[in-house]
């Protein structure tokens, strides 16, 4: 049997990349791709959709919220987070959100075959970079709740909630004593590191890790 697949991703090269290797594969087959999660709700309402290999930091709607309206509408449709971060709460945000699986952008030219054609079957499938982050939070807890803000510098974690709380770079530099280009070069830092590439999805990032003062 053909598993069907959406690829969800805002970024078209990769989307690209992920369909060639995909459609090498006899038993996988790309019908349909979405740059956001509004275009996936859509999709997967006209077609006959297996599996969803859902990124889950996308701007406007995340992948956990695409992934929480998609299966309300599609329970049997199973989704697979495909992701650049390892961060537990994503996972976390993810699985709870009702994905079966979850496999780092690093790791899918390895492991994204062997994860959906688990999560086809309704298996759950987490890579070994995943699962080596979770059963590390269980057992360090503590540390756990702080990889998210040791990854940044202190005046980049500062910059970072500044962001968040809505306040423009001339704003943030005379709070930080520093000039507004500055505050740009921070900021195009923060989202280097983190792989982000707007500012709302910078403030969600901020409030998940407790970086503003709200």
């Amino acid at each position: 049997m053909t598993i069907r697949v959406l690829l969800v991703d805002d970024h078209a090269i990769l989307r690209e990349a992920l369909r060639v290797m995909l459609e090498q594969e006899g038993d996988i087959s790309v019908v349909a791709e979405a740059k956001d999660g509004q275009t996936a709700l859509d999709l997967a309402a006209k077609a006959e959709i297996d599996v969803i290999v859902m990124d889950a930091a996308m701007p406007d709607m995340s992948g956990a919220e695409t992934t929480r309206r998609l299966l309300r509408k599609n329970p049997k449709t199973k989704v697979l987070a495909l992701s650049a971060y390892t961060d537990r709460r994503f996972v976390s945000e993810m699985m709870e959100a009702g994905a079966l699986g979850y496999v780092t952008k690093v790791a899918a030219s390895d492991k994204l075959l062997e994860a959906i054609r688990a999560t086809a079957q309704g298996k759950t499938y987490l890579c070994p970079i995943v699962s080596a982050v979770l059963l590390d939070s269980m057992r360090n807890p503590k540390a756990a709740r702080v990889q998210g803000k040791t990854r940044l510098g202190r005046r980049e974690r500062e910059v970072l909630g500044l962001l968040a709380e809505g306040r423009s770079s001339p704003e943030i530099g005379a709070q930080l004593h520093i000039a507004p280009s500055t505050v740009d070069v921070h900021r195009r830092n923060i989202m280097r590191k983190l792989d982000i590439h707007s500012v709302a999805e910078l403030t969600k990032y901020a409030i998940r890790e407790g970086l503003t003062s709200s």
